[in-house]
């Protein structure tokens, strides 16, 4: 397989995006994680922990920006072969980005409040990381794990996240200060919500579209996204005229371009939609590059 990654120019809105999600990332790691001492989830509140607790305990002081860039950078070199190299190349230069961000970056704390900073802290923290990833990118650490475990079951895996970082919390806890920890899991919950909103890539919505031209509105779907269509012959309860049901599974981001082409083949047809949890079998789930 050819490991060279080509950068088209449809990727410079992608590289934009990231640099802008990396930027917001630092602005929230500055004015609310710190302000407040709160505990981010994932490789970031494992360096914030390392970082406060090797200057606290050994009197050795490592910048948070050093230790998460090197947790991050290890765990890429195990995930290079297993997701797509773009995808992994544009995590990379965020978790680079966002480290020297945090580090250089001198802001004002805005509030002093511990809730205040835990909500708007969470929301500005799932927002950059729900931007990253709407660019094809990262934070890189356990979202390469999610994303990994989202590709192998086709549903969504950020709430695991949330129950891996309950340990990260506990031994901030004993170490830090209970305030500190229960206020990080505020913190952690919205950032998560936030990014389980953002992120539609491993959501799954299902379609049934009750039809008289079933074949035109199959090659539009075939043309907007690579799934299957089921198609049943059926009739209609009130008219009695005979008709046809169109069974189809996409990805939520899909969603919109795959009911304007529908529209577009018969603007008569009857069209329901339907989330998903999960689903088994032969499913196409487009390959991040």
């Amino acid at each position: 397989m050819d490991s060279i990654v080509h950068f088209r120019k449809e990727d410079i809105p992608k590289i934009l995006m990231v640099i802008i999600s990396a930027l917001l990332y630092s602005f929230g790691m500055n004015t609310f994680v710190k302000s407040g001492n709160l505990f981010p989830g994932g490789f970031a509140g494992i360096s914030r922990l390392l970082s406060m607790a090797l200057e606290q305990y050994l009197n050795i002081r490592i910048s948070f920006s050093v230790i998460y860039w090197i947790m991050n950078a290890a765990v890429t070199f195990l995930v290079w072969k297993q997701v797509g190299h773009k995808f992994v190349l544009l995590s990379v230069l965020w978790f680079s980005l966002a480290s020297l961000f945090t580090s250089i970056l001198k802001l004002p704390y805005i509030t002093q409040d511990p809730l205040l900073i835990s909500v708007f802290g969470g929301l500005i923290n799932g927002t950059a990381i729900g931007m990253s990833l709407r660019s094809d990118a990262s934070s890189g650490g356990t979202d390469f794990v999610s994303i990994y475990l989202s590709m192998r079951s086709n549903a969504p895996s950020w709430n695991i996240i949330l129950y891996c970082n309950a340990c990260v919390l506990f031994l901030a806890g004993l170490m830090f200060g209970w305030n500190q920890a229960l206020y990080s899991i505020i913190f952690q919950f919205v950032s998560t919500q936030v990014v389980n909103t953002m992120h539609q890539r491993f959501k799954v919505t299902s379609l049934h579209v009750v039809t008289d031209h079933p074949d035109e509105i199959c090659q539009a779907v075939f043309s907007t996204c690579r799934h299957g269509i089921t198609k049943l012959a059926c009739e209609g309860g009130y008219t009695g005229k005979p008709h046809w049901l169109l069974l189809m599974d996409i990805n939520t981001y899909q969603l919109k371009d795959v009911l304007k082409s529908i529209r577009e083949a018969d603007e008569h047809a009857f069209i329901s939609v339907g989330s998903l949890t999960a689903v088994s079998g032969n499913y196409y789930q487009k390959p991040l590059e």
